[in-house]
């Protein structure tokens, strides 16, 4: 029998609980390509049950899910995408070339897709947003994440499309005034997960180095050495 570590809280989930949890932090990717497939109904709730377990400033929950199932209504949304995509180019100047042959979303592949958007209403909301208003956004990105882990952690891919209008997005679905789409999601099987982001892999970026982003007491002070703690 294993003895527990120390160090350990008691309420820790075990050991291999642990590993699945970091493994889907890890392995999640932003995934533009898909196997095309379905997602079985009762797995498409349970990762929308996910995303709606996520925390929410005020406990509002600000966050709606369209599900977008009309092949018409998906070839909308990809040519505003791709109206987007191309002003997005021409702003980032010498790279213009560069973003053009990125692959940006999978709209028309994926098994599923769904529209994030922030509620109407969500003004009257004050408790923890008097002056952060932008924590509802913070909170539904938060439900995003929860999907995305929970989809990986079944198989599935997602991507996070951006690049759009939200003011044509909200007019093409009948949004009502107030309401906003903040995320275009593409959902389902894919052939596999790259072992990098796409955009490190085809050195768009590269990840920071933790300890660049990481201080203590100031601004641009650097963590202090910290001593190990013995029982």
């Amino acid at each position: 029998m294993n003895t527990p570590d120390q160090s350990t809280p008691d309420q820790a989930f075990s050991p291999a609980e642990r590993d699945a949890v970091y493994r889907a932090i890890f392995e999640r990717r932003d995934m533009r390509h898909f196997a095309g497939g379905t997602v079985a109904p009762g797995l498409m709730r349970k990762l929308l049950t996910a995303a709606h377990h996520a925390p929410s400033v005020g406990f509002m929950q600000p966050w709606r899910f369209l599900r977008v199932a009309s092949p018409a209504l998906r070839s909308g949304l990809q040519a505003l995408v791709e109206q987007e995509r191309v002003l997005t180019a021409r702003a980032l100047g010498e790279r213009e070339g560069e973003f053009m042959r990125l692959k940006v979303e999978g709209l028309m592949d994926a098994a599923e897709v769904w529209v994030v958007a922030l509620a109407e209403g969500r003004e009257r909301h004050v408790f923890g947003r008097r002056t952060l208003p932008q924590m509802d956004l913070a909170s539904t990105a938060c439900a995003i994440q929860n999907l995305w882990l929970a989809a990986r952690a079944e198989g599935l891919g997602m991507g996070w499309v951006s690049l759009f209008d939200p003011l044509a997005v909200a007019a093409l679905l009948g949004m009502p005034d107030g309401a906003e789409p903040v995320a275009l999601l593409c959902i389902g099987p894919v052939h596999h997960f790259d072992e990098q982001p796409l955009l490190q892999r085809q050195r768009w970026a590269q990840r920071c180095a933790l300890d660049n982003i990481l201080f203590e007491n100031a601004w641009g002070q650097p963590l202090g050495p910290r001593e190990a703690v013995t029982g």
